[in-house]
């Protein structure tokens, strides 16, 4: 488990086991930089005689400006780093020919790599798709002639594209374990057998995910959305995007899924889509050299990783701008739609539902809705929040206890526990025996007259196969018994998730959820179909014209797509981009506004009960320094109550500009663990002159002394634009290069509900405290969370902790 610890009062560092391999590290390793060369030509030009002067930093080391393992980045100085870098090509542009070239290759780059960031978040979705698909089946059969076809693919070489659960006579390439065995598919063996081999295939497929997991990808369990948006706030998680992670990831979500656990792997593809989108920026030193940069090019990943997830492109840019990325310029928003765009046209290319539509639930229906159905559609929405409020209350307190206790010590013997269980429990059931989005897909349906499955056993006399608004009729006992079955799908799946989500599988949270709100609307929808069609004239009174005989058309399917968004919003409190997603998802336009009334009733109930999404909870549980922008500070704290050094600590650690030697600076970095240091210009004074971080001055000061000549332990730094001429003893190490001159400062009379503003929305990493010039502390973005922590009851050691 990898464990982090404070960096002192000037920030952060870790100290933590190393768990991915060290090919995944050179993979995520940043390129080479010179990031304040540029800048430091302009000062030096307009310094007197600074451009004579020993500088033994004339070529900056590799690394100056990048940023550690577990670390938080400066925004401020990566976007400015960014313009300087783009107003150097701008005027060199008028040099020559090349330069144009140069200068419209960096103008199109970004356009390019959310280009190729697409193509393979949609080439990554289409073989994950077919694999898990195909792998599903595999635990009730197989076809005999071509095994690499899932059931609907080998039914279709048979004509018989509508292959029933109970009929499998129906698709003669198609065989059962049980017909393999030469058993007849109708006894008690025949069961015995299929129960046998869909547990051993479940434990075989799960088995392996978690030791492809635990071996070459620790990163790879999970949904990932914690994470992705803890990391586009500004953390650095070395390893988490990179390329073992991405295979493993994409692997583990088709044994997961083939296992029958109750998760998706729909939430994991945003996880796949942001490894696609880190590894391609490395192809671009623009977004590989800057980490402010490079979550551009993540966020844009996002909504790709969305996109082909449900086909749904809109709905991506729209969840990546409300749920996940924390800094979204307009730049962004274009191409994370043009992004999303090339990942589902690339998706739909390649077809993996083998049908005409991008879609996974797509409906074919236009029933009507009543306003009266306003009164169902607010239930479905406050019991989505509930259940929402609910899962997440039970999950965090299982993932805390999953931490605390040996269960924490044996994750494939957890998986394997959870497996079993749902495999013995699905089975008997058809409900949880089926693939999840079959489920879902099956209970957003209206019933036809195609249809011959027990939950749409109406009392119906079809004339014609094409009917364009099928009427209510009264339900017979296989529907009242397809309820019974629904109902204890509803249980068996709210209880088996929690503890499902958090196992060292890769395992999203989207299906789950929507599968228990479109079983709860799917109930509901039938108790009000049956219910209007016993009093039509009092619940639809306002609807039907005087003298016709009123009949009304409640569609089921439509409860049950409503109670998915409802009981997806109360997990992830999501509200724009839900309904939008939701829309897109079915293609049921019509249908938008009770999905958004359902949804806003979820999110309103689930704030009530609990202020926290499922991923917000999980990023606080996890202990990531992540400032939520939408949870307002509303104490009347000072920034002198919490800056550091306290009261009792020991002074602050500082660097003086032109009187500290090499040996002295070394000894400060050997005995502390600060991750930077203010430089003043004497410890008398303590006048503030920049700030320095320790990896820029560890850096410069171990290639200084290798490299350069006459620099020794003794040698006196300089962080001064004019260095003294030295005839006798060692020569002088000069590094204004690499301090920040112009540090955000705050006095420490400042409010901290402006403070946490700052961190907000400029990206700080730290800002220094100071009065009347002098300098007097500073406060860290983990100082910030502590202190938020603290005000709000909570552990403040479990920041960064865990």
């Amino acid at each position: 488990m990898t464990s982090f610890r404070t960096g002192g009062a000037n920030g952060i560092v870790s100290d933590h086991a190393s768990i991915h391999s060290s090919t995944d590290d050179e993979m995520l390793d940043i390129s080479e930089t010179n990031p304040r060369a540029d800048l430091d030509n302009e000062v030096a030009d307009k310094s007197h005689g600074s451009t004579n002067l020993m500088d033994a930093l004339d070529d900056l080391p590799p690394g100056i400006g990048q940023y550690d393992d577990f670390h938080t980045i400066d925004w401020l100085r990566d976007i400015a780093r960014d313009r300087m870098r783009h107003r150097n090509i701008v005027k060199k542009k008028q040099e020559g020919l090349w330069e144009k070239v140069k200068s419209a290759h960096d103008a199109w780059s970004g356009w390019l790599c959310v280009l190729l960031v697409g193509v393979a978040a949609g080439a990554s979705a289409g073989i994950i798709d077919i694999g898990a698909t195909w792998m599903s089946d595999l635990k009730e059969g197989v076809c005999a002639q071509a095994f690499w076809f899932n059931r609907e693919q080998c039914c279709w070489m048979d004509n018989n594209t509508f292959p029933d659960e109970d009929d499998i006579k129906g698709c003669d390439r198609w065989y059962t374990w049980a017909e393999l065995f030469g058993i007849d598919g109708q006894n008690a063996g025949a069961y015995v057998i299929k129960y046998l081999l869909y547990v051993v295939w479940a434990l075989i497929f799960a088995t392996l995910a978690a030791m492809l997991v635990r071996v070459f990808a620790p990163y790879a369990c999970g949904s990932g959305i914690p994470e992705i948006k803890t990391i586009l706030s500004g953390f650095i998680i070395r390893g988490y995007l990179g390329k073992w992670t991405l295979i493993i990831k994409s692997v583990g979500m088709m044994l997961g899924v083939s296992a029958g656990l109750s998760l998706g792997k729909e939430g994991p593809f945003v996880h796949v889509a942001s490894c696609c989108g880190n590894i391609f920026s490395y192809l671009f030193p623009k977004y590989g050299r800057n980490e402010a940069k490079k979550r551009e090019i993540m966020s844009a990943a996002a909504a790709a990783g969305v996109s082909v997830a449900f086909g749904a492109p809109i709905g991506g840019v729209l969840f990546s701008l409300e749920e996940v990325s924390y800094y979204f310029p307009l730049k962004t928003l274009w191409r994370s739609f043009f992004c999303a765009l090339a990942a589902a046209f690339v998706l739909r290319s390649i077809n993996p539902f083998g049908n005409d539509h991008l879609v996974m639930f797509y409906i074919d229906y236009n029933e009507p809705w009543y306003f009266i159905e306003l009164i169902p559609f607010v239930i479905l929405g406050a019991l989505g929040g509930v259940f929402g409020s609910f899962f997440i209350n039970f999950n965090i307190k299982w993932c805390k206890f999953r931490k605390s206790s040996f269960l924490g010590k044996y994750p494939i013997s957890e998986v394997v526990v959870v497996t079993l269980v749902t495999a013995l429990l699905s089975f008997p059931n058809e409900y949880t025996r089926m693939n999840t989005s079959e489920l879902i897909r099956m209970l957003v349906k209206r019933c036809g007259p195609e249809d011959e499955i027990e939950l749409c056993d109406y009392e119906r006399n079809f004339t014609s196969i094409r009917i364009e608004h099928i009427k209510s009729a009264r339900a017979l006992d296989g529907v009242m018994r397809s309820l019974w079955q629904l109902a204890l799908a509803l249980v068996f799946k709210a209880v088996i998730t929690i503890f499902t989500f958090g196992i060292k599988v890769p395992a999203g949270l989207f299906i789950p959820s929507m599968a228990v709100g479109a079983i709860m609307g799917r109930i509901i929808g039938v108790g009000m179909e049956q219910l209007v069609l016993k009093y039509p004239d009092v619940l639809l009174s306002n609807i039907c014209k005087p003298g016709e005989e009123c009949q009304a058309i409640i569609t089921p399917g439509i409860y049950a797509m409503v109670g998915a968004a409802a009981a997806l919003g109360g997990v992830t409190r999501m509200t724009v981009s839900l309904v939008v997603i939701m829309f897109e998802l079915t293609g049921g336009l019509q249908y938008i506004v009770p999905m958004m009334v359902a949804t806003m009733t979820s999110k309103w109930v689930g704030d009530a009960l609990g202020r926290r999404g499922i991923y917000d909870a999980h990023i606080q549980l996890n202990g990531y320094p992540y400032l939520d922008s939408k949870e307002e500070f509303t104490h009347t704290t000072i920034a002198a109550d919490v800056m550091r050094p306290r009261r009792n600590d020991p002074p602050l650690c500082v660097i003086t500009q032109d009187s500290m030697t090499v040996e002295e600076i070394e000894f400060i970095m050997k005995t502390t663990e600060h991750n930077g240091f203010p430089v003043v210009v004497s410890r008398e004074s303590q006048y503030l002159v920049g700030f320095v971080t320790r990896r820029d001055l560890n850096l410069a000061i171990s290639n200084a002394t290798k490299n350069q000549e006459g620099v020794v332990r003794n040698s006196v730094v300089y962080f001064t634009v004019h260095v003294p001429t030295v005839t006798m003893g060692p020569a002088p190490l000069k590094l204004r290069r690499i301090l920040d001159m112009a540090p955000i400062t705050i006095t420490d009379q400042t409010p901290m509900e402006t403070v946490v503003e700052m961190f907000r929305k400029l990206g700080l990493r730290q800002t220094l405290v100071t009065h009347n010039g002098r300098l007097l502390g500073i406060i860290t973005k983990k100082d910030v969370l502590r202190h938020i922590a603290q005000l709000e009851n909570q552990d403040p050691e479990n920041i960064l902790f865990n």
